[in-house]
């Protein structure tokens, strides 16, 4: 049962009905039982039920125990034997993939294991620094680590957030309800017409790299910069739209990340819940910027080392990481510089043409290290990286070459379609201007009749076929 599959809407209208049937006081049990449910649906065997009870008994019985005597070493203790299967996963990824080539240990492993640590670790150090008191009722505490809009991909929720929405009972809203439908929608627009779409360029060149090269690899990239964006930002837009139909509201993921001006403002943008948790729990833990320069470059690479290692346990994906802490380093080592350059030429006065240079710019650098990111490996990320600069063949843009890579000229049509659709709305956004609450003021005749349309065209131009998954994204696999 995964986010796009009909089981899972069932699930979520028969959890919905009986929410709202159900007396406030209790409310928190009907989504505790939908989610046990969930995932017990979306385990594969017994061993990774127990082992994720067992991060659920150490954790809660962790949490009780810091609050009380304040010690360092039951945090550490506590912290540590809740992540234990994730830094085994991690770390052994890295091992077996380095000695026997193969991942031997993946069936051990909960599903939602790297989302649902990070939240068990902020709950920990929170109770420590007094931000939180600990959640005494472990039923509680299990709705809280295994909210099922939230298990397999985020975003990742803090306690101190979700505590008092999990557990008061909300009372039925219609204007949340449809807001919560709005977004859902939304997310499968994403999902079906962007990202689907885009993966078939995209899987059709990475898994052939050695056919292609130069503006081949340039165009796959690219389409992989918006596939990734539009299949993650899908999937947390679903489960904001699935939490929201139970008055629940979810910290937002993304804030338009390729429009940054540089990597450092790319990374207050993207996987929001997850750079702030690097932030607040690796990167200021560590001193952040407050012990010298040095320390601080130290720092942000040990914080992006840590990012690549959550990702997987394979080289690629840390080389990865470190690509974006020399990115940041190098950009604050060169500031003086790129300051001199802007006065030199004038473009210090031009602030529109000086934004516009620094998104490409950030863009490119960003759209760079997806290479090695999608990469089967990390020998063939440098080999793409290498033969994307190698070779000079940007008339494959003009012919009929793009057409041989998946989609014919209609599908392209509706992709480029698509994400101008993504564009436009973007822009609004960025600009303050609320598309829901516009979409909210409309007569009910009107907002009905763009449903429709809306769920028409997912429906007639949405990706599909043999082969096809709905039930995956991206991010589940990390």
């Amino acid at each position: 049962m995964g986010y796009m599959s009909i089981s899972y809407y069932l699930m979520l209208i028969l959890t919905v009905v009986l929410y709202y049937i159900f007396p406030k006081r209790i409310r928190w049990i009907v989504l505790l039982v939908s989610s046990g449910y969930f995932y017990y649906s979306i385990t594969e065997n017994k061993v990774q039920l127990i082992v994720f009870g067992i991060s659920i008994l150490i954790s809660y019985s962790a949490g009780i125990i810091v609050f009380s005597n304040k010690s360092r070493t039951a945090l550490v203790i506590g912290i540590i034997g809740s992540i234990f299967p994730l830094i085994v996963s991690k770390c052994g990824e890295l091992f077996m993939a380095f000695i026997l080539h193969k991942s031997a240990l993946a069936w051990i492993f909960p599903v939602g294991m790297s989302f649902y640590s990070l939240q068990i670790v902020s709950y920990l150090i929170d109770i420590y620094h007094d931000r939180v008191k600990p959640q005494k009722n472990i039923f509680k505490y299990g709705l809280f680590v295994s909210f099922f809009p939230l298990i397999i991909q985020g975003p990742v929720s803090r306690y101190g957030m979700l505590k008092d929405q999990l557990y008061e009972g909300h009372t039925y809203n219609s204007q949340k309800i449809m807001r919560g439908i709005q977004l859902i929608i939304w997310g499968f627009f994403l999902k079906f017409l962007i990202a689907e779409k885009s993966a078939v360029v995209v899987n059709f060149v990475f898994n052939n790299y050695i056919y292609y090269s130069g503006f081949f690899v340039v165009f796959a990239a690219m389409l992989y910069s918006v596939q990734l964006y539009t299949d993650f930002l899908s999937c947390t837009t679903i489960s904001q739209g699935v939490a929201e139909l139970f008055g629940i509201k979810l910290v937002n993921n993304f804030n338009h990340p390729y429009f940054s001006v540089s990597i450092k403002n790319f990374w207050k943008r993207w996987h929001i819940s997850f750079s702030t948790w690097l932030r607040d729990y690796v990167y200021i833990p560590l001193g952040g910027s407050k012990k010298g320069t040095i320390r601080k470059y130290i720092n942000i690479i040990i914080t992006f080392f840590i990012s690549g290692l959550w990702h997987g346990g394979y080289w690629k994906y840390i080389f990865w990481g470190l690509m974006h802490a020399g990115y940041q380093i190098f950009d604050e080592l060169s500031a003086k510089t790129q300051n001199y350059i802007c006065e030199k030429i004038s473009l210090s006065q031009n602030l529109k043409t000086k934004k516009f240079i620094e998104t490409v710019l950030t863009f490119f650098l960003v759209t760079f290290s997806w290479i090695m990111f999608r990469a089967e490996s990390f020998k063939v990320g440098l080999k793409m990286m290498a033969s994307m600069i190698n070779t000079f063949n940007p008339w494959i843009l003009f012919d009929d070459s793009l057409f041989q890579l998946g989609l014919n000229q209609k599908e392209f049509q509706i992709l480029f379609g698509a994400i101008l659709v993504l564009i436009s709305i973007s822009v609004l956004q960025e600009k303050g201007f609320v598309i829901r609450d516009w979409f909210n003021r409309q007569c009910t005749m009107i907002r009905w009749i763009i449903y429709i349309i809306a769920i028409w065209i997912i429906w007639v131009f949405g990706t599909y076929g043999y082969g096809f998954d709905a039930s995956d994204f991206i991010y589940g696999g990390f």
